[in-house]
Order: structure tokens, then C-alpha cells, then sequence
């Protein structure tokens, strides 16, 4: 049976393990997760380790990035079985900080990001989710001081924000985006898709389907506010309560304007039963 990779708790014991990396003249992976690893989370374990000599994951449930009435109490937390799923790959160390460790008495700084952080999008219907992203993340790399971080396309404009954070603030660390690993019926996996109920699980995909046959219609030269009109239609269809169904310029997030000049990105937000879905694709 594989070994369980070594975890580390503490500052000290982090610094140690980390400059251990560096002394040894290793790249440095780090792969930030809240846990609750799925094969999405796998598949950015694996990037990582194509990408660097030594892989770090962290897993710490961020409360910064809920709001009160969101579900930071019954996110799923299963930390034996997220370290027994990382023996399987190349993990060298989990960095499991608790919330006393990250958050301690006294802590009072917070970053409060800007540009594709304020583009209308999960900004405007979590407007506290990036100050607590882009805080927690540069707590992480400059804890454990990566050469690379891996994260998922699945959460773009979180992609593109911490992209933005590491530019912005000079961090030595690159920032590589994984593509979005899915179900075979389209699902784009999520920690969160535990909530779905049967029946909920069954209409999930839609997302991923409009989202597709959005893109093909623009691919066929249709006019961007009647695609996007029809696919919020056939999602509220459905059974979800909408978010939001737009389209953006992919680099920078903003709307998309009478002539197309760069590469775009559909983007959806939608609740289904008590559960939030997003999905992301290019178009």
C-alpha cells in the first residue's frame, strides 16, 4: 500500500520541510486545495509534478471566503481519505494549517483585489470571495515559496485574479491553469457535487451542454445577445435559478464588444436544489 505523504502543521515545520526543497536545489510545486480531492484535484497533483521536482498540497477549508450564510460549515471535510488519495500520487508534503495557524490572534491584513476581481461576475454575487482568495493564496505562496502553482480552470476568474495577485505584487512563483476535468456526461467536477441530489445529478450536466452548444452557434457567426438570450432560457428551463450565462474576452474578462478581437470565454454560475454550480468553457 502506498505511504501517506508527510504533513506538516506548523510555520516552523513547514519552513523546515520547504527549505529541506531549496537546500536540495528542487523546484517547488505547490497545488493550494481545500480538500474534499476529487480527480480534478488529482489531475492538478499530476501537472504539478510534471512541472516541478517536488510537489507540495496544501489543504485548508478558507472561511475569508464564505459569507455567513454560505456553507463553510458543511463543506465536506475528509482528510484521512484525501491523504490516502495523494499516497497514490507523486505528494511529497500536504501543508494542513489550521484556521488558528493561518488566521491568528491579531491577524488583521487583508487584500482587496481589483481589475478582473471586479468584472461582474462571481464578484457580483460574492463580493466578499476574492479579498479572501487573494489573501489566503498569497499567505500560501509565500509560505511555502513555489516555483510553480497549479490551479484549476474550472474556477477562471479565480485563475485569472490569482494570476493578477502574482503579476501584481512580483511574486517569484509562475502560474499555470489546469484544464477542467469532467464527468463523462459533461459535469465539471466539484467538491460541491456531493450535494446533488438523484434527480439534481441528472440535470447537472445541462450546464455544460448549453455552454457547448453557445459556443458552436458563435462559432457559426450567430449574434451574441440572441446565444446568450437562448441559453439562459434553456438553463432556467431546466430547473436552475441563473447567475449568471455570459461571454467574456479571456484574458481580461471584460464584456465582449461589437467586434470581436480576442480569444472569449463562456462563463455560468447557476443554483440548482441548494447546490451552486460553475462551469467555463472557450468559445
Amino acid at each position: 500500500m502506498p505511504s501517506k505523504p508527510a504533513v506538516a502543521r506548523t510555520i516552523p515545520a513547514l519552513r523546515k520541510a520547504i527549505a529541506g526543497f531549496k537546500t536540495g536545489k528542487k523546484t517547488v510545486a505547490l497545488v493550494p486545495t481545500m480538500g474534499a480531492l476529487h480527480a480534478g484535484h488529482l489531475a492538478l497533483v499530476d501537472r504539478a509534478a510534471r512541472l516541478a521536482d517536488r510537489v507540495v498540497v496544501s489543504i485548508f477549508v478558507n472561511p475569508a471566503q464564505f459569507a455567513p450564510h454560505e456553507d463553510l460549515a458543511s463543506y465536506p471535510r475528509r482528510f484521512q481519505q484525501d491523504l490516502g488519495a495523494l499516497a497514490r500520487h507523486r505528494v511529497h508534503l500536504v501543508w494542513a494549517p489550521s484556521v488558528n495557524v493561518m488566521y491568528p490572534d491579531g491577524f488583521a491584513t487583508r487584500i482587496v483585489p481589483e481589475g478582473v476581481a471586479t468584472v461582474g461576475l462571481e464578484d457580483a454575487f460574492r463580493p466578499h470571495f476574492f479579498a479572501g482568495v487573494t489573501t489566503v493564496v498569497a499567505k500560501l505562496l509565500t509560505q511555502c515559496l513555489p516555483d510553480v502553482a497549479v490551479f484549476g480552470e474550472k474556477d477562471y476568474q479565480q485563475l485569472q485574479v490569482v494570476t493578477q495577485l502574482s503579476r501584481d505584487l512580483n511574486l517569484p512563483v509562475k502560474i499555470v491553469g489546469a484544464a477542467v476535468v469532467r464527468e463523462r456526461d459533461g459535469l465539471a467536477l466539484s467538491s460541491r457535487n456531493v450535494y446533488l441530489s438523484p434527480e439534481e445529478r441528472a440535470i447537472a450536466p445541462v450546464l455544460h451542454r448549453v455552454l457547448k452548444d453557445c459556443a458552436g452557434k458563435l462559432r457559426q457567426g450567430r449574434p451574441l445577445p440572441s446565444v446568450l438570450t437562448e441559453g439562459r432560457a434553456a438553463i432556467e428551463r431546466a430547473g436552475f435559478v441563473l447567475d449568471y450565462l455570459e461571454a467574456r474576452y479571456a484574458d481580461t474578462l471584460q464584456p465582449v464588444t461589437s467586434s470581436r478581437n480576442g480569444r472569449l470565454r463562456l462563463l455560468v454560475a447557476a443554483k440548482l436544489g441548494q447546490t451552486r454550480l460553475i462551469d467555463n468553457i472557450s468559445a
